[in-house]
């Protein structure tokens, strides 16, 4: 950006960019051109806190335990008894969602861990182990390292490989979700940025 828009003065500059930042106040628009969270940008925290605080008038007395409580009250009042199937990989995303839905619902909560063979040594047992411990739903783990690994000899072109394990990991999970009978839901644990990507 080299020329503002009209209303637009420019608050910050560097060596490169003419307009590293903008404001219009009177419209209260704020734009940065640079990433003020990562840890090497000076004052990046300051920026957030500025406008989190000052401009946007939040009051910063939010926690995360608010957050799990929350959600385990809206999903235990939403679900009710209401039968849910979750894909978990052991992964953070599908975990994360799988321990919230496991303190709304518990054994109302059935996980299908598809056991691919394609993790860190011990990971398959860590992840049940771990899960079976520490939850109260049901867990059914699918042990499947050879039909994926059938799917993936000779195959050297990583996208392909990507796309191979994404499309065995669908069918393993469509198989056992048959055998369960009727589910209400299907969950499945993403990141924000995900769901902005995938639309």
């Amino acid at each position: 950006i080299e020329v503002v828009p009209e209303g637009f003065t420019v608050t910050g500059v560097t060596a490169d960019c003419p307009c590293a930042a903008m404001e219009n106040p009177v419209k209260r628009l704020y734009a940065v051109q640079f990433h003020p969270e990562v840890n090497h940008t000076e004052y990046g925290t300051e920026i957030f806190k500025n406008f989190l605080f000052d401009i946007c008038g939040c009051k910063g007395d939010w926690i995360m335990s608010d957050f799990v409580e929350e959600s385990v009250k809206k999903y235990r009042e939403m679900l009710g008894d209401k039968k849910v199937l979750c894909a978990l990989s052991g992964g953070v995303d599908s975990s994360v969602c799988a321990a919230l839905m496991s303190k709304a619902i518990g054994k109302n909560l059935t996980c299908i861990f598809v056991d691919h063979g394609l993790m860190r040594k011990n990971e398959g047992d860590m992840v049940e182990k771990e899960f079976a411990a520490a939850f109260d739903f049901n867990l059914i783990r699918v042990n499947c390292e050879d039909r994926f690994l059938s799917k993936l000899s000779g195959v050297s072109e990583p996208e392909r490989k990507r796309k191979i394990i994404g499309e065995e990991f669908i069918r393993v999970f469509e198989e056992e979700s048959k055998k369960l009978g009727r589910m209400d839901y299907l969950m499945q644990g993403t990141i924000y940025p995900d769901v902005i990507e995938s639309g």
